[in-house]
């Protein structure tokens, strides 16, 4: 039975009102896919899908194949073709019943889409996904890249307690990542979103991570479920060697600007991540991308230097 604020749920609507920007409606949020979104995730070669580890915290990871790897043959059904490698840690997640969250991105036209539900099916041929909710995202800070296949060999799954040398690099330059978190319950589910910017928006000091909120969709999907269950997992890409860093952890939403985004360009608020552990996967991706041009909305906002 639907709940009667959908599709928010109770964090989300806190989010809202904190947020001042009051609630947007949800009519965006439909409970099946449209025929848009079907075929713009048949036409990927890559998304982000997320799942929740043994602890019942969000893990993500890239999966990828050739455009049609993702099926969507009616409009409550997703269908990932040979599933996951073994050596992922999202594939232990993604268990018959288990909770899942989806976000198909095509870097080149700065499109994206997401879908949140329940896995169906796993198997060795592949994973079937029931759809509870899907959206759309406008293009706001996605910076326009153009892939090509690469042949690679993965490397071994290394476990991480923090960040080293690599992993912090990796963070300092990035542009671009994904952020799973999760809030189960009426109107809940497990979400994936994209957080862009310029290379340095998001801080680095020891463990913690902190990232500036900017404008979106007043949604607050991600606030939201960090206010209902303050966990998330931060999903790193570098786009030249295919590398995965997962940086999983507990949350913290800082509201005021004032509190720790004090002088960055475009910040309403921020927030932090506390890393507790992480993995990273050496050349897992058989892709590369080439930087186009950067998003305008991510041109017009600052780096963490600057505000310093």
């Amino acid at each position: 039975m639907m709940h009667p604020e959908y599709p928010f749920h109770a964090g989300e609507l806190e989010a809202q009102r904190r947020s001042g920007a009051g609630a947007p409606g949800g009519h965006g949020i439909r409970e099946a896919m449209p025929d848009q979104h079907r075929e713009f995730f048949q036409a990927l070669p890559y998304a982000v899908l997320a799942g929740l580890d043994p602890q019942g915290h969000p893990v993500a990871t890239l999966v990828s194949g050739p455009p049609g790897f993702i099926a969507a043959p009616n409009p409550l059904t997703l269908s990932i073709a040979g599933g996951l490698d073994p050596q992922d840690p999202v594939a232990a997640a993604l268990a018959p019943g288990a909770p899942f969250g989806l976000i198909g991105i095509d870097f080149a036209t700065r499109r994206r889409n997401r879908a949140n539900g329940r896995v169906a099916a796993a198997t060795k041929a592949g994973l079937w996904l029931v759809v509870d909710q899907s959206f759309g995202n406008c293009p706001q800070y996605i910076q326009q890249r153009q892939v090509r296949a690469e042949s690679r060999t993965p490397g071994p799954l290394e476990l991480l307690d923090g960040l080293d040398e690599h992993a912090a690099r990796l963070v300092s330059a990035s542009d671009t990542f994904f952020v799973a978190t999760a809030a189960m319950g009426p109107n809940g589910g497990l979400d994936v979103s994209h957080r862009g910017g310029r290379p340095g928006f998001v801080k680095v000091e020891g463990d913690t991570l902190t990232i500036p909120d900017f404008r979106g969709n007043r949604y607050f999907n991600t606030l939201g479920n960090m206010l209902a269950w303050p966990r998330a997992a931060l999903l790193f890409i570098d786009f030249e060697t295919g590398d995965l860093v997962n940086l999983s952890g507990t949350t913290e939403v800082l509201w005021d600007a004032d509190q720790d985004a004090t002088g960055f360009k475009g910040a309403q608020r921020a927030w932090a991540l506390k890393i507790e552990s992480g993995w990273r996967r050496r050349a897992a991706v058989p892709l590369a991308w080439e930087l186009v041009s950067e998003s305008p909305m991510s041109l017009a906002t600052g780096t963490w230097a600057e505000a310093a």
